[in-house]
């Protein structure tokens, strides 16, 4: 019998080692998949809106491409190492307290279990108890929601977010090169909106949101970029021409 088993604990919910990076490179794959969708999405329509050539906008949402790959890998990775490093000191400053005033920390430990509602035998007895298990892995439960074998990694998140926008950018990339030039723009219009719908749906999954209205603002979001970008290449096609 499993460990979560023998507690009580249903297999499908979430209360597993290593939760956070799971969820951590889910959110940096969602979001960075949407980056890619749109951002290139608006890149060669704009572009397609100004010239009916196929060369410039290949070129265009290539570096489009390339670049928003690379940066959203390195912004997910600062970001990341900062909520890292954060949970680093965080548990170094409690592991370090425990060695120097451990009744402090015990008593304070009964204190945060009594603001939970429990009596002062009950909170007496569970920190006593987890104390024994152990007392740091308490501490950072009860006063920072940290658990130290979960710490998120920032190369996971990086490399998933750079995955997904690469991923996603293919769609308005291969769409608007393959189809007919009539329709180019269109096609793409359709096939982005039916994409920012997905991530919208999925983001709300992970998160537990309401789906509906998630759906609702990635692609609102998505077709306000596409219009403005369009309307920008065909001032500027109109103009330049």
């Amino acid at each position: 019998m499993s460990e979560s088993a023998e507690y009580g604990v249903h297999p499908d919910e979430p209360h597993r080692q290593g939760l956070s990076q799971r969820l951590n490179w889910l959110r940096a794959g969602v979001l960075g998949a949407n980056d890619g969708i749109v951002s290139t999405a608006a890149v060669v329509v704009g572009v397609a809106g100004a010239t009916a050539a196929v060369a410039p906008v290949f070129l265009a949402g290539t570096a489009a491409l390339v670049g928003g790959a690379i940066s959203m890998a390195l912004g997910e990775y600062v970001s990341v190492s900062s909520q890292r490093d954060s949970e680093r000191a965080l548990i170094a400053k409690e592991t370090r307290e425990l060695r120097e005033q451990p009744e402090e920390e015990f008593e304070e430990l009964i204190g945060l279990y009594r603001a939970q509602g429990l009596s002062e035998e009950t909170a007496t007895k569970v920190a006593t108890e987890l104390t024994a298990k152990d007392a740091l892995k308490a501490h950072l439960s009860a006063e920072l929601n940290i658990d130290a074998d979960d710490v998120v990694s920032p190369w996971y998140a990086a490399l998933a977010s750079a995955i997904a926008f690469f991923v996603g950018a293919l769609l308005p990339m291969a769409t608007i090169l393959l189809a007919p030039h009539p329709l180019r723009i269109a096609l793409t219009f359709v096939a982005v909106l039916i994409a920012l719908a997905v991530t919208g749906y999925v983001a709300a999954w992970i998160g537990g949101a309401n789906r509906p209205r998630a759906i609702a603002r990635t692609v609102i979001g998505g077709a306000l970029a596409l219009a403005a970008t369009y309307a920008v290449g065909s001032l500027f096609g109109t103009t330049i021409g």
